[in-house]
């Protein structure tokens, strides 16, 4: 066995130990990024001037100020990105035990966080293991992207490892998940390290790790039951690379560039919207200089940063003339953020009347054809979803020791909600035309939007209904097929005994 702080550790440790390095540094690397990327979602924006001079004069005036864009960018798609079950490969219903799993999780709500933080961060992580406290529902668990990292066969594509890594006050903490054994470290948390001076070499060196045994851990590493990678990666578009890519990455830079002009526009408000007065004919102000006597021994000029903090200027000079400068007209600076929002919508597909605000009494066509491009791309990031979607319930077949189960789960399809917003009537009127066509009850009912419980609870009333009443019921249903009679025109027809 090797031996570690002079502790014998099993077979394989010092592999685990440089795979916790490895992953480690390159998770460290990648927290930067998206830590920024959320901190933009979020709407904690750092002004990024156009020069030092405006910096210098107004950078603690607009500490803070944001006008958040990235918001509705990422929440348009994500909010019509609602998983409502999953049916397995050949089979025509939901898995009722995969949507009690789901509900017994709160994965209604986890579910959409993780997707909000793929679509920001390009990147968000599933956890799926056993539940100590009931043996019969897997425990699902969504994970932060700048805690997680799984590392891919670049020949298979498939997950080899998975790295959990955070901290306390105290202490770090490491969990490293194989197709094989879980290995849980934990080592003394690196100390700040003040300019100059030299980090821990441990630390830097990526050691000074030590097993980790909490209570309930009957072994160390743990074994893994499932034969696979628990950690499971959702990962935004890449282009057939490691490297997802992030929807609000070309949007950061024009959110700096509408910040600035809004900054811009703040600072004329209060300097240039009312008229400015100008002094003419007169000596620059000085102010008189006094000893400890309180006699004038000498003079300075004013500075001109009080002139502008203070704006208030005595000139005593007989000779001096004031003038005056209009107001300056600012709507050059709200026509630019305008033409800044119009290109954030154009670029993100976000539809205009989401980030501007104004509807001018469009039809119902009318806005679900200004929604196309948003639909579209919802339907594209979940393609991209679906995938590890179907792989997080197939994990949970496994934690049940259903392997046959954990297959039909992989190749099964994930149900989700229409990404598609319509009027009432327009829904309604369509579903009424595929009823005509022949498309069963339960079908209609489903893409109505029931969840698949829903939709078989109404298919009960459905069948009770038709049980009390079985004429009322044939009679109805012969109805719902015939088409609609033509409307009357008023002219005479054929049946009339005319030509």
């Amino acid at each position: 066995m090797p031996v570690v702080d002079d502790v014998q550790m099993p077979e394989g440790t010092a592999a685990a130990l440089e795979t916790v390095s490895r992953l480690g540094s390159e998770l460290t690397a990648r927290q930067p990024v998206i830590d920024r990327r959320l901190n933009y979602l979020r709407g904690h924006h750092p002004l990024v001037y156009a020069s030092e001079e405006f910096q210098q004069y107004m950078g603690d005036r607009f500490k803070g100020f944001a006008d958040n864009w990235c918001s509705p960018v990422i929440n348009s798609p994500a909010e019509r990105m609602n998983i409502l079950g999953i049916r397995p490969a050949g089979e025509t219903a939901a898995d009722k035990e995969m949507q009690r799993i789901w509900r017994d999780n709160s994965c209604d709500r986890t579910s959409s966080e993780a997707l909000t933080v793929m679509l920001a961060a390009a990147r968000s992580y599933g956890l799926v293991w056993n539940n100590p406290r009931d043996e019969k529902t897997p425990r699902i668990t969504f994970e932060r992207a700048d805690q997680c990292i799984v590392r891919h066969d670049p020949e298979t594509g498939l997950g080899t490892h998975g790295l959990k890594l955070w901290r306390d006050e105290k202490k770090e903490y490491a969990t490293l998940y194989d197709w094989h054994f879980v290995w849980k470290w934990q080592r003394q948390a690196a100390r700040v390290v003040p300019e100059g001076d030299q980090p821990d070499p441990a630390v830097q060196a990526g050691g000074g790790w030590e097993p980790r045994q909490p209570t309930g851990d009957d072994t160390w590493p743990i074994p893994n039951p499932l034969g696979a990678l628990p950690l499971v990666e959702l990962r935004n578009q890449t282009l057939l690379d490691d490297s997802p890519i992030s929807d609000i990455d070309g949007t950061i830079a024009m959110q700096d560039a509408i910040n600035l002009v809004w900054a811009y526009l703040l600072n004329a408000l209060d300097y240039a919207s009312l008229p400015q007065r100008i002094m003419t004919g007169a000596q620059p102000p000085k102010v008189p200089l006094l000893d400890s006597q309180g006699q004038q021994v000498g003079e300075r000029p004013v500075e001109l940063d009080e002139l502008m903090r203070d704006r208030v200027l005595w000139v005593p000079d007989q000779t001096a003339r004031s003038s005056e400068w209009s107001a300056a007209n600012l709507d050059v600076f709200s026509s630019v953020i305008e033409r800044a929002i119009e290109h954030v919508a154009a670029q993100t597909r976000t539809p205009p009347h989401y980030l501007i605000g104004r509807i001018a009494n469009l039809s119902a066509e009318a806005l679900a054809s200004a929604e196309t491009g948003l639909v579209s791309k919802t339907r594209e990031r979940i393609v991209y979803a679906t995938p590890e979607i179907r792989e997080i319930h197939a994990l949970a077949a496994l934690v049940q020791d259903n392997d046959a189960k954990a297959r039909a789960m992989r190749g099964g399809v994930v149900l989700w909600d229409d990404p598609q917003y319509r009027a009432m009537g327009q829904k309604v009127d369509a579903l009424m035309k595929l009823k005509q066509m022949g498309f069963p009850f339960q079908w209609i009912a489903e893409q109505y939007g029931l969840e698949p419980e829903e939709a078989a609870r109404v298919m009960q009333m459905r069948e009770e209904e038709a049980a009390k009443d079985p004429i009322g019921a044939i009679a109805a249903e012969f109805n719902r097929g015939q088409p609609d009679p033509a409307p009357a025109t008023g002219e005479p027809s054929e049946q009339d005994g005319q030509p």
